[in-house]
C-alpha cells in the first residue's frame, strides 16, 4: 500500500473532547433556574425561530421552547446532545431539535434562518472566535438579534475564578491558543463582530448575574467541577501528576464556600458574573 492510499486517523477536535470528557449535566443542573430566568428577558415570543448554539443539555434552549420558540440547538458534545434530546423527550416538546456542530462552521444551516442567536457559555470555548462571529451573524435574519454570555477574564466571581485557579496547575496552552475569556472583552466582541459586518453602535454589552443552585454543601459542587467539569478535570489531571491535587482540592474549596450565599453550608447558591452581549443584526 502505497502513502497516497494509507488510511490516515481522524484527527480529534481537542474542543470537542474537552467537552465530551466529563459530564456537564452534572453542573447544568445547577443552573436552570438562572437559565430559564435569563431566557425570559430575551423577549421571545411564539412562533419566533431560535438557535441555542452551544446549547449543552438545553438549560437554556428548552425553556425557548417552552416560551413557544421554534428552537434549534447545536452542541459540539454528543453525550450533551443525547442528554438533551432526552430532555426533550421526556416534556414532550415537539418545537424543538437539538444536534451534533461546531459553532466555528455551521454546515447545513442557511445563510438567514433565525430571529435570534443565543450562546450561554458556550461558543465563547469554541477555538477560531472570528470564524464564530461570522457565522453566528450569518444565520441571523436581517432585523434579528445574537445574545452572547460570556464569562469575564479576572471577574472576582465563580466561574473566572474556577478557570483562573485551575489555569495555574494546567501546562501552558498550545501556540496560537486564544483565551476563551477574551469574549468576555468588549474591544474584542467589537473587533471580531465588526469583521462579520457588524458596526459598533448595534452591539451593547451589560454585566449580568448567573447564579449556581443546589441543595447540597458547596464541598459537593466542587467535587461536581472535579469530576464532571472537563477544563477542571484537566487541571486535577495535570495537578496529580505534579504531587499538587491537594492544593488544588483546598484552593477551589476556599473559592466555593467563600462565595456561597445560602446562608448554610448544607446548600449552595454562588452567583458568578457574566457579559451579556446584544448584538443587532
Amino acid at each position: 500500500m502505497n502513502e497516497s492510499t494509507t488510511m490516515q486517523p481522524t484527527a480529534v477536535n481537542p474542543n470537542k473532547a474537552l467537552w465530551e470528557k466529563g459530564d456537564f449535566t452534572r453542573i447544568a443542573e445547577t443552573m436552570r433556574e438562572s437559565g430559564a430566568a435569563l431566557i425570559e428577558k430575551l423577549g421571545i415570543t411564539s412562533g419566533m425561530d431560535v438557535l441555542d448554539l452551544g446549547c449543552g443539555d438545553g438549560t437554556t434552549a428548552l425553556p425557548a421552547a417552552r416560551l413557544g420558540a421554534n428552537v434549534t440547538g447545536v452542541d459540539i458534545a454528543s453525550n450533551l446532545v443525547a442528554a438533551a434530546n432526552k430532555r426533550i423527550q421526556e416534556e414532550g416538546l415537539t418545537n424543538i431539535t437539538v444536534r451534533e456542530g461546531d459553532a466555528t462552521n455551521l454546515e447545513g444551516i442557511p445563510d438567514e434562518s433565525f430571529d435570534l442567536v443565543v450562546s450561554i457559555f458556550g461558543a465563547m470555548f469554541a477555538p477560531k472566535p472570528f470564524d464564530v462571529a461570522k457565522e453566528m451573524v450569518r444565520v441571523t435574519r436581517r432585523g434579528g438579534r445574537i445574545v452572547m454570555g460570556n464569562w469575564i477574564p479576572n471577574d472576582p466571581t465563580l466561574v473566572a475564578q474556577i478557570l483562573k485557579i485551575s489555569s495555574a496547575y494546567t501546562p501552558p496552552p498550545p501556540e496560537g491558543f486564544v483565551s476563551p475569556m477574551l469574549w468576555g472583552v468588549e474591544s474584542h466582541i467589537i473587533e471580531r463582530f465588526g469583521k462579520a459586518g457588524i458596526p459598533p453602535e448595534n452591539i451593547s454589552c451589560e454585566r449580568d448575574t448567573y447564579i449556581f443552585m443546589a441543595t447540597f454543601s458547596p464541598s459537593e459542587m466542587v467535587e461536581r467541577f472535579k469530576n464532571y467539569y472537563g477544563p477542571t478535570m484537566n487541571a486535577f489531571d495535570a495537578a496529580e501528576k505534579e504531587g499538587k491535587a491537594a492544593d488544588l482540592q483546598r484552593e477551589l474549596e476556599e473559592l466555593f464556600n467563600r462565595e456561597n450565599r445560602s446562608g448554610n453550608n448544607e446548600s449552595t447558591s454562588i452567583p458568578a458574573t457574566f457579559l451579556r452581549v446584544t448584538v443587532k443584526r
